[in-house]
Formats: C-alpha cells, structure tokens, sequence
C-alpha cells in the first residue's frame, strides 16, 4: 500500500480530471459507493471458487458479528447500490462512473498492490451490442486524452447460460486428458469452475489453456450475432481490436462481450492489462434486483499512472512567481502580496521563515518559479518592482498593483502598458 505524494500526485489528479470530464460528455454520472462492503455480496457476484474471493479478500468481523470485506473490485457494489435506491424504477438507461481503493491480497509486483484505485463505468438498461461499444470507445477515448497509444483492445465473447456449458463440457474434456499436469489450484477449480484454469499464471497450465478448445466455436446463434454486431461497431468508429479467445476476466458474473485493454511498455513487466470489463446482465437479478441487463470496465489507476509517468509528460503546474523579501521590515507587506495574488488566480510561492535573500533564491530555483519579485523597502515606496524570469532574459518592470496582469501578459509575449 503506498503513499501518493506532491510530485507524484499530480499524475493521478491529471487522469482523474480528464476522465471525470470526458465521462461527463458521455452522461456517466459519477456514484461513490462504501469502501466497506458485506462480505456475501462479493462471494455471491465475483464468484465463491475465483481467487479473489478464495484468496485475496481482507475479510474481517465486525463488532456486531457481521462479515465485512474491503471492497476488490467496483462492479458488485455499484450493482447493489443499484437495486438499493431502486434505480431501475427511476430511469430505464443508468450510466455510472467510479474512481476509488479496492484491496486484494495479492502477490506483489510492478503496478500490482494491494490498496490498488480504480476508474470504472456501468451501464444499466441496455442489452444491445452498441452500449457494449460505447463503454470500449469511452476507454479508448480515455487512454488517447491521456497521450497512452500503445494499448491495444482484446475482444472475446463467454457466451451465455444457453451455450456456455456446451463449451464447458469440451473445456472439461481437454482438461480432464491433462488433469496430473494441472497446478493444485487448477486440480480443484476443474472440479468447481473449469473455466478459471484458463485464468491461471502457472506455465504449464497456460500451455495446457492455449491447446483448449475455442470458446468462439460454441456459441449460440444470438451470442455469436451480439459479438459480430459488437465487431461491426468497433468497425464503424475505426477501433483498432484483437478478437482474443483467452479473454476469460477472472469473474464469475460477466456473460457474452469481454474485453481488455493491454500495454506493451515494459515498465508493467508481467502486469500488461491496464484495465478491461464486460457485460454481465445476471448480476442484477442474482443480487436480488431487477431483470436488468448492464455493462462495465475497471481501468487500474496505478498501472496507468505508471505509464504516464514513463511518457515525459509533465503534470506538475508551474508556479507563476516566488517572492523574496529583501528586509525584514519588508516580511508583511510580502506576506500580503503573496495572499492577494492568490486571490487573483496565481500560483504564488512565499517562504514564511524568512532567511537570507541568497536562501530565498535558493528556494524559489527548487520551486521551478516562471518568475521572481524582490520586495524591500525600496519597493514597497516606489510601488515599482521587477520580475526576474528565472530562465533567463531581461527583467520585467511592474507596478506592484498590476502584477497580475503583467505576469499574464509576459506569458503570453505580450508587452504590458502598465509596466511602467
């Protein structure tokens, strides 16, 4: 679990402010669930026999005796909050965004922790293939504001309960005929929930994954239309895709379209999904909801921090001007000058110990300050003064009621008729 600090946080705030506003322009509202969650609702949505739950929940109990998890992912309780408030009954189409911690007790690695955040969406309402490409087209939108192109998109279809235990039944068969080669793990999920071998990191259960059968080649008649009308879209908005059939996701509650979206940059190492989703139009009506059909991605914030910060982008806004106090007699009218500017919309840094003028300028070079003002007495009786751009060139003269103005003007390249 780590500390995000000034320098860094930057980052996160630049990814959270861009897709607040680009979600915003798709009509995803923003919900903000408990951290805290109980506990059943995650076994009963994410699944008893996947990992998460099996493994790498922080599951405790409360004072009350009841049994309470830290939430791992952000679906299951956007579901219940949901059918809670009763949305259904409100608005037909619901669109939802997220952004927050979830924890996992997970193995660690580069861009895996286990207080990890989250951006996600959820749409409600719509079973059509359209609102399965428009919550692609939000991500893929996302990581290009963000300046990441080297993502690609991984598409797949599990099917639904009418054509996934056909293809459950050949999975079974294949991995029956390799069951003394599976891991432990995968020996007992072969028993309870064959699919999640697919899911396993181990080598020689990837190998013995990578020879099963195809998923695609079992499904049903309307799968296999939503998938081809989910391609066809992609097609329509030029959305460059993979059609991958090892895309299982690691949860039990996703039905036809999965996704994810995949980095190559070697900063991840092994942890190369930045982030993916699905449709899972049981999860409602099996939280004892509605019979409403939905949609959704997680992207991992973590992960796309790490990228960002890979990419020589600077997030950090500059800081307009330092202010140096030449004289003692000089701190308080700084100190007031430092406020009003403030006021004025400007980042202006002020050293309230004081110190020698030399210590001063020191501080105002770490800042990264566009421009520094010496006050002393001299100016404060003058009311004129001096910016000095601390990247070299000339400096600038201006009245000390205008600095706000003649600040903006020399950024601009603009001549200031108040200088003087």
């Amino acid at each position: 679990m780590n500390d995000i600090l000034p320098g860094e946080v930057e980052v996160w705030q630049f990814v959270e402010r861009t897709a607040r506003e680009l979600f915003g322009r798709y009509g995803y509202g923003e919900v903000r669930t408990p951290t805290v969650e109980d506990t059943a609702l995650f076994v009963r949505s994410v699944g008893e026999e996947t990992d998460i739950v099996g493994k790498e929940m922080y599951t405790f109990e409360d004072k009350g005796g009841r049994s309470l998890s830290l939430r791992p992912e952000g679906t299951a309780p956007a579901a219940r909050a949901y059918i809670e408030h009763s949305i259904g009954n409100q608005e037909p189409l619901t669109r939802w965004f997220y952004m927050g911690p979830m924890f996992r007790y997970e193995r660690m690695k580069t861009g895996r922790y286990r207080q990890f955040h989250q951006i996600g969406a959820e749409a409600y309402g719509s079973k059509e293939p359209a609102q399965d490409v428009e919550v692609m087209d939000m991500v893929v939108r996302l990581l290009l504001k963000l300046g990441l192109t080297d993502v690609s998109l991984n598409i797949n279809s599990l099917g639904d309960e009418q054509c996934r235990p056909v293809y459950q039944a050949r999975l079974v068969e294949h991995l029956r005929g390799h069951a003394s080669e599976l891991c432990a793990d995968c020996q007992k999920r072969l028993e309870r929930n064959p699919l999640r071998v697919l899911d396993c990191k181990n080598e020689r259960c990837q190998q013995i994954a990578n020879a099963a059968p195809n998923i695609l080649e079992s499904l049903c008649e309307p799968c296999r239309a939503h998938f081809a009308e989910v391609q066809r879209k992609l097609n329509a908005l030029e959305i460059k895709y993979v059609v991958n059939p090892r895309i299982m996701r690691g949860l039990d509650y996703y039905t036809r379209t999965t996704f994810e979206f995949i980095a190559s940059h070697p900063v991840l190492g092994t942890a190369s999904t930045v982030g993916g989703g699905g449709r899972y139009d049981k999860l409602v009506k099996s939280l004892g909801g509605p019979d409403v059909p939905a949609v959704g991605f997680g992207l991992g914030l973590d992960r796309l921090c790490l990228l960002l910060k890979e990419s020589g982008q600077r997030f950090s806004p500059s800081t307009d001007l330092f202010i140096a106090v030449a004289d003692e007699g000089s701190a308080d009218a700084a100190f007031v000058l430092a406020s009003k500017l403030r006021h004025e919309g400007l980042r202006v840094e002020f050293d309230t110990r004081g110190g020698s003028l030399k210590s001063q300028m020191k501080r105002a070079d770490k800042t990264g300050a566009r421009f520094t003002l010496v006050l002393g007495q001299q100016e404060r009786e003058s009311g004129q003064a001096q910016l000095k751009p601390m990247a070299g060139g000339d400096p600038v003269p201006v009245s000390l009621e205008h600095i706000a103005r003649t600040l903006r003007e020399a950024s601009s390249g603009v001549s200031s008729p108040s200088a003087s």
